[in-house]
């Protein structure tokens, strides 16, 4: 495709002081999932500078902004999420975190900013052809169960004007700055969790004929768990089952009554989550049934899997290799089995998630660490993307 001038990447450049002053001030001072009362003030307070009409709630951290709802053709959203998460920074950012054990260790502050900077551009050089863009700004990302998409759909914010495509994205420290990544269909993992509380008889160490050992059990259970992987599913099939808790006993002495274990089942079709829920079910009570102990079992539904429509997203690839370069937007080659909630919004309408790149040579960097800062020209990139998509998806279906 021949490369033609840029249209969105010069306007977020100039609203780029403004994008800057925005993630310093989220990033300063995150707030965990639920909680995001200052981050929806100070979203707020920019979205009436720069005047876009919005919505608020008393009973809920979510804003939902719109530009252009008198305007015909589709209405596209773009989602960023609010959250910060319970880590105690450790980077020499000027603007690190004023709250010790909360950090935005995973992107959300650029992500706002990013939205914020497409807003701003709009505003700046207003583009009348277009139709409405939704502005959903999405508290509780991080939360892993409910999380914050679903009940900002359910406070209206894919109605009024009814939204037909949604885009969003994530920044991606694996992929080098400049390039976004795509995929079409499965992204992103479902994540359920579950508890298992195994319970035998407890009593001496030295007399484990006593049993039975909930201890033993628990231990068996843990590595039978893994033939669900290896003997139930398809192996092209990607499935994880990770135990990532277990406690139970006081002594070395002692056998415990009562051992409980926690954990999380990563699948990304539904079938598969199906099929993997029964045999995880099957499996832990034979093995304690075997040994003669009971077990109590919660299982709990996460996020569904991360699914891009294909239409969408080659949409959204074409216009951005206008934007970006065909050079700097690469195919995402195998599906990721972390788990987000966008996969709410993507049940609902079409549309697609994207991987921002953020990764810079010489600087490793990992989603949720303590010293994660994602470089600054990443916000140009992103708003630029952001802008592009939309822009695809609407003059692609008028």
């Amino acid at each position: 495709m021949a490369r033609v001038p840029d249209a969105w990447t010069p306007a977020v450049r100039r609203v780029l002081p403004a994008m800057r002053a925005w993630r310093m001030a989220l990033h300063q001072e995150p707030e965990l999932s639920t909680h995001e009362d200052r981050t929806r003030d100070k979203i707020v307070a920019a979205l009436d500078e720069l005047g876009i009409p919005h919505r608020e709630f008393s009973d809920f951290p979510g804003v939902i902004g719109t530009i252009g709802a008198d305007r015909s053709g589709p209405v596209v959203a773009i989602r960023a999420d609010m959250d910060g998460l319970p880590v105690t920074e450790e980077t020499d950012l000027p603007f690190r975190s004023k709250f010790p054990g909360r950090m935005h260790a995973c992107g959300h502050d650029v992500h706002m900013a990013c939205v914020l900077g497409v807003a701003a551009a709009l505003m700046r050089s207003p583009r009348p052809d277009l139709g409405p863009i939704r502005l959903l700004f999405q508290p509780a990302e991080e939360e892993g169960t409910r999380g914050g998409a679903l009940p900002l759909i359910e406070h209206g914010g894919l109605e009024g004007p009814k939204v037909d495509y949604v885009v969003g994205q994530h920044v991606d420290p694996s992929l080098p700055l400049g390039k976004v990544g795509w995929r079409v269909g499965p992204l992103m993992a479902a994540a359920d969790k579950f508890r298992l509380v195994v319970r035998g008889r407890g009593g001496h160490a030295a007399s484990p004929h006593q049993g039975p050992d909930a201890v033993v059990v628990a231990s068996e259970i843990v590595t039978g768990l893994q033939t669900v992987v290896s003997r139930v599913v398809n192996p092209v099939d990607p499935v994880v089952v990770s135990v990532g808790s277990i406690h139970g006993g006081t002594r070395n002495n002692i056998l415990p009554d009562e051992v409980e274990l926690e954990g999380t089942v990563r699948t990304l079709h539904a079938e598969t989550r199906d099929q993997v829920e029964r045999a995880f079910r099957r499996k832990v009570r034979a093995i304690a049934a075997g040994w003669g102990a009971r077990v109590r079992i919660e299982y709990e539904r996460g996020y569904p899997p991360t699914i891009n429509d294909a239409g969408a997203t080659r949409a959204v690839v074409d216009g951005l290799a206008i934007e970006l370069g065909r050079e700097n937007v690469v195919e995402v080659a195998h599906p990721l089995m972390g788990a987000e909630d966008f996969s709410r919004y993507l049940e609902r309408v079409p549309g697609t998630f994207l991987r921002l790149g953020v990764g810079v040579p010489g600087r490793p960097a990992s989603l949720h660490s303590a010293t994660f800062a994602p470089d600054e020209r990443a916000l140009v990139v992103g708003a630029a993307t952001l802008g592009a998509a939309a822009e695809a998806l609407q003059r692609g279906n008028r």
